[in-house]
C-alpha cells in the first residue's frame, strides 16, 4: 500500500500572497497528511490546509514566535523517517547567508549542507527557505525542497508543491506546480 504525502513551504500568506492559490486541494487530492516546511505566516494557512488533510508544520524565519512551532520534528510515516525544518538555521545564519547570498551569489551546496547536517537518522529532509524545488540524495537521505507558494519563483514560473509517495518505507518525490501533477527530475550533487 502507498501513502500520498503533500508537502508545502513558504505560503507567505498574507506577507506576499492574500491567501493560498487555487488548485492546491487539487494537487494534494488524495494526500493522508501535509507537511509544511514553515514561513506560514497565518494559522488560517493551516486551518484551510488542514480541510484537506491533518497538517503537521515547523517555523520559518517570517512566522512569529507566539505561533509556538517547533524549528524541526521528526515524522514517521509507514516505515520512513522524514525530518522536516524550514532550513533558514536561526537568525545568525539567515543573516549571514543574505551577505554571502548578495555578495557572493546563492549556492544550493550549502542549503542542502544545512538540510542534511539538521538530521542524522531520517530517510528523507524536507525544507522550504530557498523558494527553490530541489530533489536530491545526500549521504543515503532524500533531500527535498517543495519550492514555494509564494512569488519568488526562481526554477517555476508559478507556485509548487510536493508529493511524497510512500511505499514499505521508501519514499519518491516529485515537484508539481499548482494546477496539475508534473514531474521534477532529481538535481545531480
Amino acid at each position: 500500500m502507498t501513502t500520498l504525502v503533500g508537502v508545502i513551504a513558504d505560503t507567505h500568506v498574507p506577507q506576499r500572497l492574500k491567501r493560498l492559490p487555487a488548485g492546491i486541494d487539487q494537487v494534494f487530492d488524495g494526500v493522508s497528511l501535509i507537511l509544511h516546511a514553515g514561513d506560514i505566516n497565518s494559522l488560517r494557512v493551516l486551518d484551510e490546509l488542514g480541510r484537506i488533510a491533518p497538517v503537521l508544520a515547523v517555523t520559518g524565519n517570517a512566522d512569529p514566535p507566539w505561533y509556538k512551532l517547533p524549528r524541526r520534528r521528526i515524522v514517521e510515516v509507514d516505515g520512513c523517517r522524514i525530518g522536516l525544518t524550514h532550513g533558514h538555521n536561526g537568525w545568525r545564519r539567515y543573516l549571514a547567508d543574505k551577505v554571502r547570498d548578495n555578495l557572493g551569489g546563492w549556492q544550493q551546496s550549502r542549503y542542502l549542507r544545512y538540510a542534511r547536517q539538521a538530521f542524522q537518522d531520517v530517510d528523507v529532509i524536507i525544507t522550504g527557505h530557498t523558494h527553490r524545488p530541489h530533489l536530491a540524495y545526500v549521504d543515503g537521505a532524500l533531500l527535498f525542497n517543495p519550492g514555494a507558494i509564494a512569488p519568488d519563483y526562481y526554477t517555476f514560473p508559478g507556485p509548487t508543491v510536493g508529493l511524497l509517495n510512500i511505499q514499505d518505507g521508501v519514499a519518491r518525490a516529485e515537484v508539481a506546480p499548482v494546477g496539475w501533477r508534473g514531474h521534477f527530475a532529481p538535481l545531480e550533487v
